[in-house]
């Protein structure tokens, strides 16, 4: 696909969707296409724009006040148009951030953004505050490992009884073994929320999980209903990023509040992506295509081993703890936090480009537990988890959503 055609295609699924609500929506959604081209996994797209959300937070409050800044506050000038700040301080940090290719994409969205607000003083002001504001998470966020290369070994080959092979053997390399050592946004040490462990595969407990997931994850189940599949299909699916700005949108955020919420939300998702896949790096688990196929190997006399067991969906890193369960967790706690409520009506879609048997492609939720809730269940029900690397999972979300909750974005006394 050429260049050319690339940007035009960003271009029409970005002019679809924003004007809806406001400059601080608008921009979650420009900068998304830049952010995923080329493909990344959804937890570096969590960490890519939670640093863009942060510099957009940062202009805001300058501007309007109410909140504290998330790096040392900004003088802003009196009267400085908040578009201005918001369009810049997204644009500046996003091309800093993203691939080259998307460079042309961000010239002509921000070009034709602010070419629509009108020229003086309070959009100059605007631009200088949006700029400082970029500069400054920029500078904060140098280094902090998103782009670097981290090799993964097996221990052996093939691995040993409990360790994760990658899907193309362990000559090959898995997805994510870099973001566990990214620097997370609120701090220092990335394996603070470590959970406690997988079971022991000789536990009872181990047992449990090994049979739920054995008869409701294999590919051709014939106990798991067509209702449960299409549920593991479509969070397999699930479109986040347009799903949280569209709920911004139907709420009639100000430009205030949506940059707050950007920014609880975002961050809390980007910081426990760290959390989590530290974790999964460190524990090294196996998932059940290799588990349930290799029973007679892992010392548990009531595991019995299938060779024809394969899951209905493969994902390519080690299975605890779950990315979805710790991530969407942490996602759904933010956004409770921010409107004070689980009771959140929302709407999420997916696409049947990667998943073509998907049936049912929009799904709402009348509050934020019932959607984890499905979640949990839907990763189960894939074949890709145990049931606790959900629920420990869910730990980790949640203890890092009320960790960046309770610290950072707050009213000022």
């Amino acid at each position: 696909m050429t260049t050319r055609l690339c940007i035009t295609l960003n271009m029409l699924l970005c002019c679809s969707v924003y004007g809806q609500g406001n400059a601080v929506t608008d921009w979650a959604t420009i900068v998304q296409p830049a952010v995923n081209t080329p493909p990344r996994l959804p937890g570096i797209q969590f960490i890519l724009q939670a640093t863009i959300q942060l510099a957009v937070y940062d202009a805001v409050v300058a501007i309007q006040g109410g909140y504290e800044s998330f790096t040392p506050p900004m003088h802003a000038p009196g009267g400085a148009d908040v578009r201005a700040a918001v369009a810049t301080a997204a644009y500046v940090t996003a091309r800093a951030r993203v691939d080259p290719s998307q460079y042309a994409y961000l010239d002509t969205q921000y070009a034709a953004y602010m070419a629509a607000i009108p020229g003086g003083a309070a959009k100059d002001d605007g631009v200088q505050v949006g700029q400082n504001a970029a500069k400054a998470i920029i500078k904060l966020r140098a280094d902090d490992g998103v782009d670097n290369v981290v090799l993964y070994q097996c221990s052996s080959n093939p691995p040993p009884p409990g360790e994760f092979e990658p899907n193309g053997g362990c000559q090959t390399q898995p997805a994510g073994a870099n973001v566990g050592q990214i620097r997370p946004f609120t701090f220092e040490d990335a394996s603070r929320f470590r959970p406690d462990g997988p079971d022991p595969m000789t536990s009872s407990a181990y047992v449990e999980d090994f049979t739920e997931t054995r008869d409701y994850g294999r590919k051709d189940s014939t106990i798991r209903s067509a209702e449960q599949t299409d549920i593991a299909y479509f969070w397999q699916a699930a479109n986040t990023h347009p799903a949280i700005v569209n709920l911004a949108v139907t709420r009639g955020l100000n430009v205030r509040d949506a940059a707050r919420y950007f920014a609880m939300v975002y961050t809390s998702a980007s910081d426990s992506n760290i959390a989590g896949f530290e974790a999964k790096y460190f524990y090294r688990s196996w998932r059940p295509r290799t588990a349930i196929p290799r029973a007679d190997t892992d010392g548990n006399p009531d595991t019995d081993p299938d060779p024809t067991w394969t899951p209905l969906i493969s994902v390519n890193h080690p299975e605890y703890p779950s990315a979805h369960s710790f991530s969407s967790t942490a996602l759904t706690d933010a956004v409770a936090r921010f409107f004070g409520t689980t009771k959140v009506p929302w709407t999420f879609t997916a696409s049947r480009t990667a998943i073509p048997e998907l049936v049912k492609t929009e799904r709402t939720y009348q509050d934020v537990n019932s959607l984890m809730r499905e979640i949990y269940d839907a990763r189960v029900w894939a074949g890709l988890h145990w049931r606790h690397s959900m629920l420990n999972g869910a730990q980790i979300g949640r203890k890092v959503a009320k960790h960046v909750c309770d610290n950072f974005f707050r009213p000022v006394q």
